[in-house]
Order: C-alpha cells, then sequence, then structure tokens
C-alpha cells in the first residue's frame, strides 16, 4: 500500500459517543492531499431472532469547505426542536428502550431482590 493511502485512512483525533442501542463516531482523517475531513458513523445494534446480533452503519463525510453551513444548519435544526418541544425526550419507544437496557446491566450485576425498586414518573400520578 501506498504512503497517501495509509494517509487517507488514518485517524487523526477520535470521539465516541454512546446513545443506548446507537453508538456515533466522530474521526478526524486526513485526505491525499494532507488536508482533514471529519466522518461521522452512526452504528446501530440489533439482535436477531437467535440472540446473535449484528450492527448497521450509516456514514457522513464532512469537509471543510461545509463545515460553516453544516454547522448553522445543525444548530437551528436543534434550536427549532427545542424551542418546538424543549429538551425532555418523550418518545415512549425510546423511554422503554433506556429502561430495558438498563434494568438487563443491573439485572446481571445484581440480583439482589432488595435493591429492586419501581420506576414512577410522577406525571402519571
Amino acid at each position: 500500500m501506498s504512503d497517501n493511502y495509509m494517509m487517507e485512512r488514518e485517524e487523526i483525533h477520535s470521539k465516541v459517543m454512546r446513545a443506548g442501542r446507537r453508538t456515533y463516531f466522530f474521526d478526524v482523517r486526513a485526505t491525499k492531499a494532507g488536508d482533514y475531513y471529519l466522518t461521522i458513523t452512526e452504528s446501530k445494534k440489533f439482535t436477531n431472532d437467535d440472540g446473535s446480533f449484528h450492527y448497521k452503519k450509516h456514514k457522513i463525510y464532512l469537509y471543510k469547505e461545509d463545515f460553516t453551513e453544516f454547522k448553522d444548519s445543525l444548530d437551528e435544526m436543534i434550536s427549532f426542536i427545542i424551542d418546538e418541544k424543549g429538551e425532555e425526550v418523550i418518545s415512549d419507544r425510546h423511554q422503554s428502550d433506556y429502561k430495558k437496557e438498563n434494568t438487563e446491566d443491573t439485572d446481571s450485576e445484581n440480583n439482589d431482590s432488595t435493591s429492586s425498586f419501581t420506576d414512577v414518573d410522577f406525571e402519571d400520578i
């Protein structure tokens, strides 16, 4: 392999963000010309019927000439959502996935019945 190919594939800086069943990878990479660009990868875990699992990945390549417009558009969309719906997560699906994952983690770590409790949402009372 050529040095240029290796430089293109090299990760200069990386950050991982876990969000439930999704994981986001932010990777700075170098082009053949030595400039930097950003890849954003969403990886989502799926469980098969037999209990095995697989991941589906989606990737965005973001180049410097698009940074300002991309950031402005992202900021605008985030502000719109927060202005319209607030910061509270209201998706029933999201909440049930989150509770299921946390229950599985705590159940496997601690089977002591005295440590279990009922999660009560005061809006339900």
